[in-house]
């Protein structure tokens, strides 16, 4: 039985989602979990990475259930929330037919970040929003985040892993991006059809920025598509891991089948 996991956690604490060598990952913890339940390793596949100190509301992950297992997918749930930090919980487990895959059933995925603008931070929010009491325009905010909608290449708004190749393909479309206001803040939802290493943190930079005074539009507008050796370089400011939240993985039909639209 191949089961569906949607987790949610607060990043503070982990180095990330993917497994690396320490422990110290989401996907470690989980790995941790299912081999006590199971009494076996049990590979556990996520949607796609976050880094250390990105949250997550809506990470999918899927892995087998062992055979044979008298487990429902509500008894995984509850056995591994029992397993897990507090910070780290099983939102919703369910039966996926064997084609689905939490990496490549996905159409696409939502971000949102939030931006505190009170003059002080306040402490239930340190860690979970970028602290920005600077006086930001939103008008010019609300333009930057139109400018960078649509199909574009975002080579400028990517950072570097180190395993880049010359064939590697920065276009992506981004679905919208849209500005809400919080009682404290603000809040940037982008939905996308994917998105590079850093790229929602580089956009967001890059669009405060804007808003700041400190960037033109047509700068920004310029960072988009450009030729070979970036003549207009790179995302000028990557925004802290702090307010990135991932919202949802989308996936067609709700994600209960592994084809794609």
């Amino acid at each position: 039985m191949r089961l569906k996991l949607t987790i949610a956690y607060d990043g503070r604490p982990y180095t990330g989602w993917q497994s690396q060598p320490g422990g110290k990952t989401v996907q470690d913890h989980l790995h941790l979990a299912l081999g006590e339940i199971a009494k076996q390793a049990v590979a556990i596949h996520g949607s796609g990475r976050t880094d250390t100190g990105v949250h997550a509301l809506g990470q999918v992950a899927h892995f087998e259930a062992p055979l044979p297992t008298t487990m429902s997918p509500s008894n995984w749930l509850r056995a591994l929330n029992s397993k897990l930090p507090a910070s780290i919980r099983i939102m919703a487990c369910e039966a996926v037919p064997s084609q689905f895959h939490a990496r490549f059933s996905a159409t696409g995925k939502i971000y949102h970040y939030d931006i505190c603008t009170a003059p002080v931070l306040p402490p239930h929010q340190a860690g979970l929003a970028w602290h920005l009491p600077q006086q930001l325009d939103v008008a010019l905010l609300a333009v930057a985040l139109s400018r960078v909608c649509g199909a574009h290449d975002f080579h400028a708004f990517a950072a570097y892993r180190g395993d880049e190749t010359a064939a590697m393909d920065y276009q992506r479309t981004l679905r919208a991006a849209d500005l809400e206001t919080l009682a404290e803040g603000l809040r940037i939802t982008y939905v996308g059809d994917g998105f590079l290493y850093k790229m929602v943190r580089l956009l967001t930079g890059a669009v405060v920025k804007v808003a700041l005074g400190r960037l033109a539009p047509a700068a920004l507008s310029a960072l988009l598509d450009q030729g070979p050796g970036l003549p207009h370089g790179k995302s000028p400011h990557c925004a802290p891991a702090d307010g990135l939240y991932l919202q949802q993985v989308l996936y067609p039909d709700g994600g209960s089948d592994g084809h794609a639209e």
